[in-house]
Parts: C-alpha cells; structure tokens; sequence
C-alpha cells in the first residue's frame, strides 16, 4: 500500500540531503535511503591508506549555493573551512611557476599586457558566469506555452542577459558557444595563463579547449562564490565528506530519516505512478514520493526500468552523454614533497599541470580513440598544509584530479591501472623530484572504479555531460528539465538536472520545491 505522506529520498549524496531537508522543513516525513555504509556519495573523505584520509571524488568547494548556505544553517551545524581561497600555481616544464589570486599575479612572469587583460577578462567572465549564477536557484522554464506564470523563469533569464548592457550582452551571446581556446587566443600571450584557464574550462567534462561550448563550461565552474568572494575555491575542515556532515544535521535537525546500507533495488509502480521503493533485501517501503539523487540512467533505466517509459522518451535518457574523463589519485606521503619552483608557502594551493592550452588539447586527444593521455592534465591539491588532520603528525596527503582518463577505455582498465598509475607517478616526479621515494600508500580511481564505487553511470561526476545542448531547460532530457519524471510521483535532484555538477545542494533544493508544487513532466 502506497503511504502518501511518505517521501523517499534514493541516495543520501550532498542533493539528496539538500533535498531531504527541505521537505522535511516543509512538514513531510522524509526518509532518506543510501546504499553505502557511509554518507555523502561522492563527497565524502575516507582513509586509502592506514591513517591517511582524502576527499574520495571531489576535492574543493567553490559552488555550495549561498541560499543552501543560509537557509539551512551549515555554518551553525558545524560547517568550516581550511582555507577560504586557493591561489592558481600554474607549473611550467622550465623556469618558475605563474602564481595567480585572481586577477592578481602573485609570482613569476607576466607581461604587463596580459595583466591588463587578465583583470579585464575575470571581470568580465565574472559577469557573465553571475547570470549563470543566477539561474542556479531557479526551475528551468518550459519550452511549451503554458501561460505567463510558467512562462516567467524563461522572461527572467532574457532580462538578466538583457541587464548586462548592450555591449556585454552581444558579447555573452558570442562567447556562449565558443571553444575556450579561441577565446584565450584573443585574448593573451602567455602560455601558462592560456594553459591554467583551460584547465578550469575542461576539468570533468568530456571536452577539449577547442570544443565548442567549453567556455560555457568554463562560466559554470566560476558561477559559484565563496564567502562573497566570486570564482573563489576553498578546502573545507575535514575534507569533502564534512560537508556532507554537516549537510546530513541538517537533514535530521529537519526531521528526516537517514539510513545507511540500504540499496534500492528498484522503484515501486502501481497503476502507472509511485508507490514506494524496494530494497535490495527484499524489504519495501511504501512512498507516494519518490526522489532520486542517482543519475538520471541509473534511476529510469536501472531502477524503473525502459518498459515503464514512453519508448522515445527511453532513448533520450539512453543517448545522455555521460562517460566520466576524469580519474582521482591520492598518495600518502611520508613528508613534504618539494615542486620544483615552487615556494614553500605555495605549495598548499592548486598546483596545475596544463603548460598551455595545446598541451591539453593534445591529452584530449587520446580521448577521443578511448585512449588514456600519457601526458595528461593535473589539478593537484596536498590538503594537510591547511588540515593537518587529515595524515599522521609530519606526514602528508596529496589529491589530484587527472584528466583525460575514459571510462570506456580500450581493452578495459584491468589491464592498464597500474601501469597507469606508475606513469602517472612519472609525471609527478618530473615536477616534484624525490616524489616517489616518499610515497607510502598510493590509489588510482579511474571513471571505472567511480562508476562502481558510487554508482554513477559512466563514472560521470556530473552525472551527465555539462554542455549546452544538456543545459538549463534540456538537462537532463527534453521534456524533464523541470525535476518531474514521466512517472507519476517520482523525481530527480541529482547532478545530472540543472544546474549540473559540483557540491551546490541547488539541484536539491530545486527538486523539493517542485515536488512541493506537484509538478509534473509534460
């Protein structure tokens, strides 16, 4: 029997929290269902080496929605930061790195030129990705005339384009589509600066910096803020997985229930709507609501499953690009390492390997002949400068984002992890020599161990491709942008609806308002 005041949340990943809370604020009896012994999905922080913790997927937070931030008292419930803002230290193969605080050059070489040009170019990114910004909080409107009010999120992104002026608004427009590296070519010289910036605009997505609509994607990664400051990316207290703590307070401040180990099998239809889910044991709990952080293939194709589904509906969801790039390697250290370059006080910052934007372009290459790069694109972060909590006392982490990696790799990864991951300690070792003499426990998470570690499709941390034609109102599919499913009751608040990927907690707060408001898919 179907229990209508019952809400079942599938995941307990930073939207399902997010989302868990708001309707249990609003009065429903909300359980929440999570498949792993430990909250937080892919933000979570775990140990992979004895005494040795790392944020799992993701490492920064830098588009946490302030209105999340405010209305659900993260910051009361515990929620902290071990450095606010994260200087840029672009590495070079040769001569010192390029230190970057936004606009602001901290260290190495810049022509005046390009300094000029940088402080213009954030300003003005930084207006563009504010339109952007704004839309995060809101339901993505219908293509289809449904009347005024339906039709105002649309009128309100017309009018926050229209706001920029004429001259930004024509600009905006231009650069939407526009491959990054094009953008970086008019716009400076220096290698490493064109390099850093596209490392930004690439950085989990399956695109080059010669892919169109990568400075879309580019806007969206500098859409958040941090502490008022915009395009800011900060190390919480505690990893990635405090602030699914911290989310998860809330959630149970509100009234929600939260339980760990209990895989949902599949989604309980009667008469053609929600009535509830089962569990892999067996077990059903019965719900006249059912809202899914999973990713969008994962929840329709796997737990509803194709024969439920409008069969041309079925095959939007089965063509969603989703094939994560992006693999994670973490390394116990048993001291400091050394960068080459690089100042001490530095090295607790983002350290890139992206020379230039040719260098990455070239490790995308690889990618698209499902090839592993050899010379691929780094973000690295050593966390335990600013949280020493995280490794035994003098000892230290090290977590870095490796790009490009496919998930659908030739031949599998079986066959190649360790060897990649060798090679991948290779490059390091270039940069940072003495490197591997200091390791003492060292993991590769390639998109395949993501998928089955997180159950994500694809090993997507986004859930679904960030790229124009799987934005705004046609994320994930046409006709579900606006969090309804064509089943009747049940809902999505995952990455892969808008606004996308990253921790923001929007897509769940977005989805408890629509389940609020009743809507449905057209």
């Amino acid at each position: 029997m179907t229990d209508p005041a019952a809400t079942v949340v599938i995941g307990a990943g930073h939207n399902g929290l997010v989302c868990a809370s708001y309707l249990a604020r609003a009065g429903r009896r909300v359980v929440v269902l999570e498949a792993a012994a430990e909250i937080g999905g892919a933000a979570c922080t775990r140990e992979f080496a004895p005494g040795f913790r790392v944020p799992a997927v993701a490492h920064l937070l830098y588009l946490l929605d302030p209105v999340v931030l405010r209305e659900l008292k993260l910051m009361q419930h515990g929620l902290a930061l071990a450095c606010p803002s994260l200087k840029a230290v672009a590495l070079a193969p040769a001569g010192p790195p390029l230190v970057l605080d936004g606009a602001t050059v901290v260290a190495g070489e810049l022509a005046a030129a390009d300094r000029a040009a940088l402080a213009e170019f954030l300003a003005r990114m930084q207006r563009f990705a504010a339109v952007l910004a704004r839309q995060h909080g809101r339901i993505p409107p219908r293509l289809a005339w449904r009347g005024w009010r339906a039709a105002l999120p649309a009128a309100l992104l017309a009018l926050d384009i229209r706001r920029l002026g004429r001259e930004d608004m024509r600009e905006f427009l231009r650069i939407v589509t526009m491959p990054i590296h094009d953008l970086l070519e008019e716009s400076f010289a220096s290698p490493l600066l064109k390099g850093a910036i596209a490392l930004d605009a690439v950085l989990g997505t399956r695109l080059g910096p010669r892919s169109g609509g990568s400075a879309f994607s580019y806007l969206h990664r500098m859409s958040g803020s941090v502490e008022g400051r915009a395009g800011a990316r900060a190390l919480p207290r505690g990893g990635m997985g405090a602030v699914s703590d911290v989310l998860a307070a809330a959630a149970r401040a509100a009234g929600a229930e939260i339980r760990l180990g209990c895989p949902v099998a599949r989604v309980l239809l009667a008469g053609g709507r929600v009535a509830g889910v089962e569990l892999q044991g067996g077990e059903q709990v019965a719900a006249a609501t059912v809202v899914s952080s999973a990713d969008p293939k994962t929840t329709l194709l796997g737990l509803v499953g194709a024969r439920h589904l409008e069969t041309e509906f079925a095959r939007r969801v089965q063509q969603l690009r989703a094939t994560g790039m992006a693999a994670k390697l973490h390394l116990a250290l048993a001291d400091l390492p050394a960068f080459r370059g690089v100042a001490r006080e530095h090295l607790g910052e983002r350290l890139l390997i992206a020379p230039d934007a040719d260098y990455v372009d070239r490790a995308f290459n690889h990618a698209k002949y499902r090839e592993c790069s050899p010379e691929p694109v780094f973000e690295i972060t050593v966390p335990t400068l600013h949280d020493p909590a995280l490794a035994p006392r003098g000892q230290h982490v090290l977590s870095a984002i490796v790009q490009y990696a496919p998930h659908d790799l030739a031949g599998g990864w079986p066959a190649v992890h360790a060897r990649y991951r060798a090679a991948l300690l290779e490059i390091l070792e270039r940069h940072a020599p003495g490197l591997k003499a200091l390791v003492v426990g060292a993991e590769l998470l390639t998109p395949a161990d993501i998928e089955r570690q997180f159950r994500m499709t694809g090993g997507h941390w986004h859930h679904a491709e960030l790229a124009l034609d799987q934005a705004l109102m046609v994320r994930p599919v046409p006709g579900m942008a606006q969090y309804a499913t064509p089943v009747e009751g049940l809902y999505l608040c995952g990455a892969g609806c808008h606004p996308g990927g990253g921790v923001m907690g929007s897509a769940g707060r977005n989805a408890a308002r629509a389940v609020a408001a009743g809507m449905r898919a057209p």
